[in-house]
């Protein structure tokens, strides 16, 4: 699964279980967000012991799009037998901050900071 846009691109490799986010989430309106959400939902949906959710390349995440994160998480934590990496930059400074808010979401996420 794959989205390509000018703005962004989310990749879901099956065979290792990664959802890696590029670019910027910067849409204006939580309908521009559907596909992402759907693709996220997809995956949550899946079979997968473990999650790894590869943001080290987005360098701008928006209110919206901090939003859907966390329901993804939510998701995945609702579904009690998948677990959750999230892996992010200390180069980008949103990161930090955003990313140890999904542990309050999900207290056995793996958060990973390069």
């Amino acid at each position: 699964m794959e989205i390509n846009t000018p703005d962004y691109s989310i990749l879901y490799d099956t065979a290792t279980d990664t959802v890696t986010c590029c670019g910027s989430f910067r849409l204006s309106q939580m309908e521009e967000y559907a596909p992402i959400v759907q693709l996220l939902n997809d995956v949550a949906d899946g079979e997968q012991k473990t999650i790894t959710l590869d943001l080290r390349k987005l360098e701008f995440l928006n209110s919206s799009g901090i939003n859907i994160i966390s329901k993804f998480v939510i998701k995945v934590r609702q579904q009690k037998n998948i677990q959750i990496a999230v892996k992010g930059s200390k180069q980008i400074p949103w990161q930090g901050k955003s990313l140890k808010n999904l542990q309050r979401l999900m207290p056995s996420l793996r958060l990973e900071l390069e």
